[in-house]
């Protein structure tokens, strides 16, 4: 496995999670990490990334609730989620690649993901 999410959860409304995705491997260093979403029956999402030289990107629905960090000594990338609410109800993955700043929300410019976690956020 190289990249391993984990941390989801049921939570309430208004409740704050803390996602936490383990890299091995060479799927860490010098890549940009991301955090993407499925809610049921929808597409996948990109959520917030973090370049290698710590630059961020957040989706609007996001932004102000959501914090990105990446610990290039443990190789691990995190996702601090406060204010949660119903619509943020998704499997959340981990993946990381080299997209150009275009393409920073496209899945598919990402060539490594990790499982999924589930994240739900009751009314």
């Amino acid at each position: 496995v190289q990249l391993q999410a984990s941390g989801g959860g049921l939570v309430q409304t208004g409740g704050s999670l803390r996602l936490t995705c383990a890299a091995s491997g060479n799927t860490f260093s010098g890549r940009t990490m991301g955090w993407f979403r499925q809610p049921p029956g929808k597409e996948r999402e990109l959520v917030a990334a973090v370049k290698s030289g710590g630059s961020t990107y957040f989706a609007d629905s996001v932004k102000g609730r959501f914090t990105i960090s990446r610990d290039s000594a443990k190789n691990m990338l995190y996702l601090q989620m406060v204010s949660l609410r119903p619509e943020d109800t998704a499997v959340y993955f981990c993946a990381s690649g080299f997209p150009i700043t275009s393409s920073m929300a496209r899945p598919e410019a990402y060539s490594t993901w990790g499982q999924g976690t589930l994240v739900t956020v009751s009314s």
